[in-house]
């Protein structure tokens, strides 16, 4: 007995299971069809990041050989393609050697301009670089007010780019020929336990040259003594004889200037 009523479930649920399947088999079926689509597009997608990848590395370090081999335009032009094309990190780096170089190869204006655009557009550690670099092009020209605005936020006591704008603006101060505020300043960033140390290092020299009195002009060269005693280089031409009685003009000395 209880045979026929196993059978009879059986019967049941398997015109259910073709009801069932009748109505909705074609959904059943492209849902699996997604699946396994979207897998194998998911690995495609992979595939074709990693291409693009790889593609984007080889073109980024042939860029970087031709600015390294000194040909800054043609690494420009290069880096230009590569932004363009290039996947987003890729493409965002490019942007910012491509400002350096035009800046190698002289283009100081269009470098800044792009500097400035990349600051712009990037609230990141580009847009960061792009500053201080738009600003240490700068500086020997422009306003330090205006260097300051360029480098605006990372002025800023908690920004961990302070040590290296402060060097920037103490440098502005020292060619507007602000000493003091130039002294201080490096003398304050040489002893900045959180300075990075290339920068500490470099304010500490520009401390001493500046105490030492390297900003200011020391003067002409006085001619060694006995130096009219010494004798000419047996080796040199005699001087060429001249008609005329007047003796020829005597060169001054150089004069010795700060470097700047």
């Amino acid at each position: 007995m209880s045979d026929i009523f196993r059978e009879v479930e059986e019967e049941v649920r398997r015109e259910r299971f073709e009801k069932l399947w009748k109505r909705y088999g074609d959904y059943v079926i492209a849902a699996v069809a997604a699946v396994v689509l979207a897998a194998g597009g998911s690995q495609a997608w992979r595939y074709y990041e990693a291409k693009q990848r790889a593609e984007a590395s080889a073109a980024y370090i042939a860029a970087q050989e031709l600015a390294q081999s000194g040909q800054s335009d043609k690494a420009a032009e290069a880096f230009a393609r590569l932004a363009e094309s290039a996947p987003s990190g890729y493409a965002q780096l490019s942007r910012l050697q491509e400002a350096d170089s035009m800046l190698a190869a002289g283009k100081q204006s269009e470098a800044v301009a792009l500097y400035r655009k990349i600051a712009r557009d990037n609230d990141s550690l580009f847009g960061d670089v792009a500053r201080v670099r738009a600003a240490w092009a700068t500086v020997d020209t422009a306003p330090k007010s205006d260097v300051q605005t360029l480098l605006g936020p990372l002025t800023d006591p908690a920004s961990a780019w302070r040590p290296v704008t402060q060097e920037i603006l103490a440098y502005a101060d020292y060619r507007a020929g602000d000493i003091k505020a130039a002294l201080t300043t490096y003398k304050a960033l040489a002893a900045n336990a959180n300075a990075p140390g290339a920068t500490a290092e470099r304010a500490k020299a520009m401390a001493d040259f500046i105490e030492a009195g390297g900003d200011d002009n020391y003067g002409t060269v006085p001619e060694p003594e006995g130096a009219k005693d010494i004798p000419q280089n047996p080796l040199a031409p005699p001087p060429a004889k001249s008609n005329s009685a007047k003796p020829a003009p005597s060169k001054p000395n150089p004069v010795v200037k700060p470097p700047k």
